[in-house]
């Protein structure tokens, strides 16, 4: 009965429209009612899961994601991304990839990495003769990159998730995931996720004959020599900066105050060194960075009292057993879990998603031979998927509003870049190393 009231009434609050982060905790107050226990008690959990001192790196990405994103770094990577493969067929397109994955690095966030970039290919893109469908597909997809880069909150996140969850693997007991280990972990997906995407977009603009003008000429543009690349590699240079000093911190062990030295480099970068940051830019950053940080930590909170009914409940082992049930090989049972999760994710936040699934689904793999570290890169690809993917689909949203395009007109030609991200998800399920391979390089020993 406890479980029905608490997934009953989560749906239906969502379908009346509640948040997310409320629907969560409010349907987890009316479980601990109706189990007897306090509403203090409900309370008490969702301060101590906020109350912990890696999440001081949450609002200080966040900030320094804002300040990049309002510090004209943008506009400098393109310009290098061009000047490096926009004489290219498709070359607008290809260099939206490379300036995309690379200020994912900077902002950590998909969602800011469209706008930002979006805001200023994509109509530069539909001027150049390329489709609305096309220039969005392009900046959507290798926006995916932020999810993975050193600076993403959502692997503080995962991190949080993953913690007093344990296992054995190898012979090594685990017990939760290091955040040093899990930001060095996603840096070869995510070149892997950009090779593919540059070949689809590539494959594209061949196949319709981009850029198609107006007057019909489908000329390429000259290359600009390696002057004007490296000119333009030291342009941006600056803010790609932020990526290496947050993984020489984090090598050093000191994850949670590299992002306070982020925030730091990022001020003096945008207003001394660019001189692009004015005071209504900067209390724009700081504004919807406290509201950013404010809606992640109600959800980590009010996931913290899920986390406690799913446990007292034995709702993870209830599904363990039921996969269990269904096979008896790791390969299908690591295959259920990627359908599952590719499937919540369409319905989901990403934030969400990690904090709740998490709990449920990383017991599971680590029974099927998946280390923390190497799940929790699945996960953010699965989840990644869901933000390009209707009905949810943020990510594809914002994207087609500065397109002025539908979404179902985008989605028609998404399957490439749908294939790039499949491609990812299997390569770092089925070859662990392809994940774990530079944090243990780095380590000096096996990381898993």
């Amino acid at each position: 009965m406890e479980l029905a009231i608490l997934s009953v009434s989560f749906l239906v609050f969502l379908v009346l429209g509640v948040p997310v982060s409320f629907a969560l905790g409010l349907s987890c107050v009316l479980t601990y009612l109706y189990e007897g226990l306090p509403a203090a008690t409900a309370m008490q959990s969702m301060i101590s899961g906020m109350n912990a001192f890696s999440f001081l790196a949450v609002p200080f990405f966040i900030f320094s994601g804002e300040l990049m994103l309002h510090g004209g770094i943008a506009d400098r990577i393109l310009r290098f991304a061009q000047a490096t493969v926009g004489h290219f067929r498709g070359g607008l397109g290809m260099a939206n990839v490379v300036a995309c994955t690379l200020f994912g690095g900077v902002s950590g966030s998909p969602t800011a990495d469209t706008s930002a970039m979006g805001g200023v290919v994509i109509p530069m893109m539909k001027r150049e003769g390329y489709s609305a469908a096309y220039a969005v597909n392009v900046t959507t997809h290798s926006s995916l990159a932020g999810a993975l880069m050193p600076t993403s909150t959502n692997m503080i996140i995962y991190a949080f998730a993953a913690q007093g969850i344990t296992g054995t693997l190898n012979g090594q007991h685990l017990s939760g995931v290091s955040i040093g280990d899990l930001l060095f972990s996603g840096l070869l997906p995510v070149l892997w996720v950009m090779g593919f995407v540059l070949i689809a977009a590539y494959w594209q603009a061949v196949k319709f004959g981009y850029p198609r003008r107006a007057d019909g000429s489908t000329e390429l543009q000259r290359f600009p020599g390696w002057f004007a690349v490296a000119r333009t590699f030291l342009g941006a240079l600056p803010g790609l900066m932020v990526i290496a000093i947050i993984l020489v911190c984090v090598a050093r062990g000191i994850a949670t105050e590299a992002a306070a030295i982020a925030v730091a480099y990022s001020l003096v970068l945008t207003i001394v060194v660019y001189r692009t940051m004015t005071m209504k830019k900067l209390s724009h950053a700081l504004s919807k960075a406290a509201k950013t940080t404010g809606v992640v930590l109600l959800l980590i909170g009010v996931s913290n009292m899920l986390r406690f009914q799913m446990a007292y409940l034995e709702i993870p082992d209830a599904i363990e057993h039921m996969l269990d049930g269904a096979t008896s090989l790791p390969w299908l049972m690591l295959l259920y879990i990627n359908v599952l999760q590719i499937f919540l994710g369409t319905f989901v936040d990403m934030a969400a998603h990690i904090l709740i699934t998490t709990p449920l689904f990383l017991p599971m793999a680590m029974h099927a031979g998946v280390g923390p570290v190497q799940f929790g890169i699945m996960i953010l690809l699965n989840c990644s998927l869901g933000l390009v993917h209707p009905p949810i689909g943020s990510v594809q949203f914002i994207g087609c509003a500065i397109g002025n395009v539908s979404i179902g007109e985008t989605t028609k030609v998404a399957w490439p870049y749908y294939l790039a991200i499949f491609s990812a998800i299997n390569i770092v399920t089925y070859v662990p190393m392809f994940s774990t391979w530079l944090p243990s390089l780095i380590n000096g020993h096996p990381v898993f």
